[in-house]
Order: structure tokens, then sequence, then C-alpha cells
């Protein structure tokens, strides 16, 4: 993809944030109308600890919190602009990978925003759908590495699901009617790929989905409480989906230390600092204007920034053996010699 102007996807960032805050003001105008199914009336104490206000931001601490991921967004943007492309760095200069992953973050700022900014059941829905489109991303980029795809399958794929999500939240259900939550799966799924691609053998392929347990344990769903209702736990079976599309070694090297551990540790923080942010425990405080859930916000932006770094430490290799003397330059070897003897 050849972009004259580097600065180009930048410059359309920018705007389409600005887009936003002025279609948000102008929509909030004459406020927003009743609440969601599970949002909480003017004055009382939302989901997320913070009361909710009559103004244009129903929980403004919890909103404006998402200016990290903007911000982080727009920083990754700016980054792109200014590289030089080497070709060994899938993840660097104005290129479809790095920018839709650029833009996914700057799409969780809005699209967070809107639903604690407005508590309706679009604002609900388009979080959801933000927090999805930005978490497919790592890793189908492993997979598709790993599976050799071509990028249009890989679009095509990230595309697929980020519309057949939103639907299916939209008219059935966060749930989609099956029990799966995409979110927290593709968590799953995200370090066992990870895993492969730095792992990866024919052996330690079909061990690797054993890893989405560990996940999930550390987000309270642990093994016992799977095997007590495995009809609800079904999801399980997908730990093995790289397995079974990651058909070849990754065709790069990452540096783990220190991005993607940081990021790691960033993320886990600012979930322990999410646990606090509930009405009934007891660091809660409605009126405070630092909200736990707003540092979760900022803690997770960090992430997504420390996991950009991390994807452009890679190191392209190849594993395609390379014939020093392919049979085109032999058979002009050969007439070359048949000429000189004759």
């Amino acid at each position: 993809m050849i972009i004259a102007n580097p600065r180009t996807p930048l410059r359309i960032a920018v705007s389409a944030v600005g887009a936003f805050a002025l279609g948000y003001v102008v929509a909030g105008a004459d406020g927003w109308g009743e609440p969601g199914s599970r949002e909480q009336l003017v004055g009382e104490i939302s989901r997320w600890c913070e009361r909710v206000s009559g103004g244009l931001l129903r929980e403004p601490a919890n909103t404006l919190g998402n200016l990290g991921f903007v911000v982080a967004g727009l920083a990754m943007f700016s980054t792109l602009a200014r590289d030089q492309q080497t070709g060994r760095n899938p993840f660097t200069g104005n290129t479809p990978i790095p920018l839709l992953y650029a833009g996914a973050v700057v799409f969780l700022g809005p699209g967070s925003m809107v639903m604690h900014g407005t508590h309706t059941e679009f604002g609900s829905w388009i979080d959801n759908v933000s927090m999805v489109a930005f978490i497919l991303i790592p890793w189908l980029v492993n997979l598709s590495a790993m599976g050799r795809w071509g990028l249009s399958t890989m679009l095509t794929a990230y595309a697929s699901i980020v519309v057949i999500y939103g639907l299916g939240y939209w008219f059935i259900g966060p749930d989609l009617g099956i029990g799966l939550d995409v979110f927290g799966v593709s968590i799953a799924l995200w370090v066992i790929s990870e895993a492969l691609y730095r792992w990866w053998s024919s052996t330690f392929r079909w061990l690797s989905g054993f890893i989405g347990f560990a996940v999930a344990a550390i987000f309270g769903i642990t093994p016992a409480i799977m095997f007590e209702s495995p009809g609800e736990h079904w999801w399980v079976l997908l730990f093995w989906l790289p397995a079974l599309l990651a058909r070849h070694p990754a065709p790069g090297r990452r540096r783990y230390l220190p991005w993607y551990w940081v990021g790691i540790g960033s993320f886990l923080l600012a979930y322990a600092i999410w646990l606090t942010g509930v009405p009934d425990h007891p660091w809660c405080s409605p009126d405070s204007i630092i909200q736990s859930h707003a540092v979760w916000h900022l803690g997770t932006a960090f992430s997504t920034w420390c996991f950009f770094k991390f994807f452009r430490t890679e190191q392209l290799s190849t594993y395609l053996p390379v014939d020093p003397n392919p049979p085109s330059a032999r058979s002009d070897d050969s007439r070359e010699s048949t000429s000189t003897s004759s």
C-alpha cells in the first residue's frame, strides 16, 4: 500500500476523533433519553461505582479516562508516519496491519466513551464492538503468520468476525445466544498463539491449548468450575483453534523483554484495579474525581502502547530454503558452457 504523504493516516485519525467529539456534543445536546436496560438513573451509583450525572457525561471521570486510548492510538499513527521501512518488520510504516492496530486502539476510546457517557443501549453495544475489534488483531496476526495466510485472508477473517459479533450482539445478546464471551476467549487465544509463535513445534502445537485454562483461571474461571458445568463452558474447545490453524513455525522472532511483559503486567495491574471499581467494593467512592474504572482505562491504554512496541521488535526470517543456483541460472550456465565448448 503506497501512501503519498506518510502523515495522511494520522490526519485522518485526528479528523475522525474531532468529528466524533462534535457529533457527541450535538447528539447529547437534548439529553440522552432513557438509560439502557443495565444502566442506572441520574443520581444513582453506576455499575462502575461513579455516581450518574445529568450532563453530557453520565460518568465524567470514567468517560474521560478513555482519552488514554485516543492519545495512545494517535501516538502510534505518528510513530508509523515517521518510520523508515526496512521490510524486516511487518509492524512498521503505513502498512495495513499496524494501521489497523492503531485505528482499533483509537476506536477503543470513543467506543467506551459512548457507553460511560450516554448510558444508552447503543453505547453498551459500541463499547463491546470496539473491544472485540481490538482484541481480535493480535491473535489473528499470529495465526495468519503461522498459517501462511495472505493479507486479504486475514483482513477478511477479521472483518467477518467483527460484523458477525456486532450483529449478533445487537439482535441476540452479548453472548450471541451461545454463551460465548468473544472478548474473554480472545484474550486466551492471544496468549496461546503468542506461546506458539515463540515455541512452535509439532508437539507443543497440540499441547498449547492447555494454556487457555491458566488464562481463564486468572479471571476466576477455574477448571473446577468448568467441570461442574461443561455445557456452559463449551468454548474451551476454542483453545485448540491455534493448534488447528498454526501449521508452520513463525516467520520471525520477537523480543519479549521488556515490552510484552510490561504490557502483560500493566494489564493485570489495571484489571486488579478494575475489580475495585464496583459499587459493593469498600474502595468505591461514587463522588470522587478519581475512579478505579478510569484508572483501568488509562492502564489498559498504556498496555496497548506496550504491545505496539512489542510487535515492532519482530525481525522476519525465512523458512523457505534458498537455492544459490536456481534452475534458470543452471540452464544459463549450461548454455554458456555449451557455447564455449562449441
